[in-house]
This record gives C-alpha cells, sequence and structure tokens, in this order.
C-alpha cells in the first residue's frame, strides 16, 4: 500500500467497509459517518501543511512497507514538521519502518540509513507485558488457570480492541492474552487512559482519553484533553516509561498507560507503532495545537546530531 491514493485501502460491499491491510471490517452506521465528518476540518488543514512542506527543503522519510494514510499520527506530525514522503529509499534522509502487522520482519536498508522503529518488530501484548514486568517491576499479565476473581481476556493481534473481563480461573485461549484488571475510573462514569507519544525517547505531552465503563475496551472517546508530561508522571514513572519503550526498541510511537487509582501504579497495556490520530474527540484548536508539538519532537528525530549513532540492520 505504498500508493497515495488512499481510499484505494477500503472495500465497500452491503453497508460494511473492509479495510484491506488487516482485514478489519466496520459497518457503516451514523457514529461512524459523523466521525468521518467530524476529520475532516482537521484533514484539510494538514493538506495546506503538506502543500507548503512539499515547496520547501525540509527532510524526505520513506516509509516501509507501508505509507502512513492521513488517519495515522505520523502523517500529520510529519507535515507540520516540514518533512516531506521520500519517492524512493534511495533519496530519504531516513527510512521508517511502518506496519500494521502484529509482528513483522527485519528491513534491509544501506549502510549509514538513518531507521526509524527498525527494531521495534513485535507489539504483541503478551511481549509488551514481559518488557513491562522487566522495566517496572511488578506485573500486568496473570495465570488465567490459577487467577481468582476478574481478569481481562484480550487477543495479541494489533488493533483488535476486544478485550473482555472475564472470571478466573478459566482456561486460556490461544492466541489471547491475560491481565489484571486496572482500576481507571475517574468518579465520574469514565475510564482514563493515558496516551503517551514517545518520540525519540521523549514524551512531549500527554494525551488523557475518557469514555464510558461499559465500552472501556472500544476505540472511541468520550473526552479527550492533553497536559504537559510532568503534571502526570512523576521523574521516576517518566524514567520508568522512557526505559519500556528503549527495551522495546520504539523510536516512535504511543504508549497506553493506565493508572490504578488503588494503588496509584501504572501499567502500559499497549504499545502502538503506527498510532492514529489525534482523537476524533478533541477540539480542533487541540489538534492543531497537539500536532505542532509533537512535529517539534520528531524533527529532532529524523535529524540526528552528528554525535548520534544512527539506528542499523545488519
Amino acid at each position: 500500500m505504498h500508493s497515495a491514493l488512499w481510499w484505494r485501502d477500503f472495500e465497500f460491499q452491503d453497508g460494511v467497509v473492509t479495510v484491506k491491510k488487516t482485514g478489519a471490517r466496520l459497518r457503516l452506521e451514523p457514529g461512524l459517518i459523523g466521525e468521518v465528518l467530524a476529520w475532516f476540518p482537521f484533514y484539510f488543514v494538514v493538506e495546506s501543511w503538506r502543500l507548503k512542506a512539499a515547496a520547501q527543503s525540509g527532510p524526505r522519510i520513506w516509509f516501509t512497507p507501508d505509507r502512513p494514510r492521513p488517519w495515522y499520527l505520523v502523517w500529520s506530525v510529519l507535515h507540520a514538521a516540514g518533512a516531506r514522503i521520500a519517492d524512493s529509499p534511495e533519496t530519504a534522509d531516513a527510512v521508517f519502518v511502518f506496519d500494521d502487522c502484529t509482528v513483522c520482519h527485519p528491513v534491509q536498508a544501506q549502510p549509514g540509513t538513518r531507521l526509524i522503529n527498525a527494531g521495534c518488530q513485535s507489539i504483541a501484548k503478551s511481549h509488551v507485558a514481559r518488557v513491562f514486568e522487566q522495566c517496572f517491576g511488578y506485573p500486568l499479565s496473570v495465570d488465567p488457570e490459577s487467577w481468582t476473581g476478574p481478569m481481562v481476556e484480550k487477543s495479541e493481534t494489533n488493533g483488535a480492541h476486544d478485550g473482555r473481563i472475564i472470571q478466573g480461573p478459566a482456561p486460556a485461549r490461544h492466541g489471547h492474552v491475560y491481565q489484571r484488571v486496572i482500576d481507571n475510573r475517574n468518579g465520574r462514569g469514565l475510564v482514563e487512559d493515558l496516551r503517551c507519544p514517545m518520540i525519540g525517547g521523549r514524551i512531549p505531552l500527554v494525551l488523557r482519553k475518557r469514555r464510558r465503563e461499559a465500552v472501556r475496551f472500544c476505540n472511541s472517546n468520550d473526552e479527550v484533553d492533553f497536559a504537559e508530561t510532568h503534571t502526570v508522571f512523576t521523574p521516576a514513572e517518566q524514567d520508568s516509561l522512557i526505559r519500556f519503550a528503549q527495551a522495546m526498541r520504539l523510536d516512535w510511537g504511543g504508549l497506553d498507560v493506565l493508572r490504578d487509582r488503588t494503588d496509584g501504579r501504572l501499567y502500559v497495556v499497549d504499545v502502538n507503532k503506527t498510532d492514529m490520530g489525534p482523537p476524533i474527540a478533541m477540539k480542533l484548536r487541540d489538534k492543531i495545537t497537539v500536532t505542532r508539538r509533537l512535529a517539534a519532537a520528531f524533527r529532532d528525530l529524523v535529524r540526528p546530531s552528528p554525535t548520534q549513532q544512527p539506528d542499523r540492520l545488519s
């Protein structure tokens, strides 16, 4: 899917939209149509940035194996940063490994090429949970056959959004992981997810996403705002999150973090290396502000200092 004609990514039949790459199926309902219409004003803002960047001499980024579509966060950020999508890997200043798959294959590149996310080859939920426990010192995963009480069952697959709470003990299902239930309720009938954009080992800001508890595992939000990182996480928590991202070899992406209100601990429940955004529920002016803030960090990522060694693959 390296064509710029992004609408070819979809198939439409009998009121259902199918994403060719992942096989995900979305029914054309009023809610989905409303979200698409709400997205277009921001799309047109970014289009103006893209046209401006095309006339400048900003960094050129080649994406492989896929090209990001306008609903992916990196698409808007790179244009806000004055960067351009390169015509070929040979003309690129950096190569960005962009793959929606849960586990991706190593990428071959010319020696000395600046590679982004090349080392982040697995975002399977079980792998994320293992790395989380190594970095934070306490577990997220549970053994479903010995755990007593509520637990979360979810697919290993990236972007499935099929989590559900079941009672343990229960037999393990193939292709699923089991985790403790994190109490991230905010006292207003909503649960709060903390989306941490991670760019080159930095957390420029935090998106606070809230939705009704009944749909806590869905990908839609009732409220979204953003906050300065230091107002959400302590310095020690920031260090742990950065250490986690480094262990995942994540140069660019978003961490889904929950804070348990019973003990105050953080839990990284998902890693997104092809994250979408900014979230539909954000106000347009906030989307623009957030994108520009992330663009500043992105410029540093694609323009390493002379003393910085590029990430290379053998």
